[in-house]
């Protein structure tokens, strides 16, 4: 909740220091008498981009502090999340300099603009009559719902079964994916298996099938051999021993395909 705010040297502000109730706080005015500076300067507040065109004198920085009472927000976790002081009543100071920089920070501590930002949507809401940040998404309005019906101690428990679920989901798709693989490789292995068993393999048939590849391999210097062994044994003209061996020389040739 809004406790205060403290407004000096932004756009027509000179100095504005304005305190809130604890009840319904409402500002009314004519047009320019104001109320949208007043949310510029909340908005900057909580995150919102700045630029020189905000500061009344340019030559001074402009300075815009805000404390909320946050002890019923549930934010110790995101102070100690973002190394943050906690306080109950905490205190965010915009500062923007003349050089253009700008500087934040939440109980004293310096912090960049999207933890500023972040910190910001969970501590405010600014509706202007045609804009609306949150009231029409559904996130949000089922957040409404649950936390008027007092349904954090459900949702909390549905959170953990949701959690639970994905998780056992992801091991079972991870499961039935290994099955799949191994269902293939059974079947890969059948077949190899078939395959040997249709082949009707003997022991000592590879060796008998490589020499027989040998010969066929060789087949034409084999026949060649052959012919000439032919040719020795009716060659008259140079006598029977030098025939024999030639014809002795051809045999060890071929004498390793038998």
């Amino acid at each position: 909740m809004l406790l205060s705010l403290s407004i000096k040297n932004y756009a027509l502000i000179e100095s504005l220091e304005t305190d809130f109730s604890n009840q319904f706080s409402v500002i009314t005015g004519e047009t320019g008498a104001g109320k949208s500076i007043l949310l510029g300067a909340l908005g900057l507040v909580l995150g919102k981009r700045a630029d020189l065109t905000s500061l009344k004198d340019k030559e001074q920085k402009c300075i815009i502090e805000a404390q909320f009472a946050v002890s019923n927000y549930n934010l110790q976790s995101f102070f100690e999340d973002n190394d943050m002081d906690y306080e109950d009543k905490t205190i965010i100071r915009r500062e923007i300099l003349p050089s253009g920089k700008s500087r934040a920070f939440v109980n004293d501590s310096p912090v960049n603009l999207q933890e500023l930002q972040e910190l910001g949507e969970m501590l405010l809401d600014i509706h202007s009559q045609h804009q609306t940040q949150e009231l029409a998404e559904e996130n949000y309005q089922i957040d409404i719902l649950d936390a008027v019906a007092n349904n954090s101690e459900s949702v909390n428990s549905y959170k953990k079964a949701l959690t639970d679920f994905k998780s056992t989901q992801k091991e079972l798709k991870q499961l039935i994916s290994e099955k799949e693989a191994l269902v293939k490789e059974y079947e890969y292995n059948s077949f190899l298996l078939n395959e040997l068993l249709a082949a009707n393999l003997i022991d000592g048939e590879q060796e008998a099938l490589e020499q027989e590849l040998e010969q066929l391999s060789n087949v034409e210097f084999i026949k060649e051999n052959f012919e000439r062994i032919l040719a020795f044994a009716n060659e008259e003209q140079v006598g029977a021993l030098v025939n024999l061996k030639e014809i002795k020389i051809a045999l060890q040739k071929i004498a390793g395909f038998s």
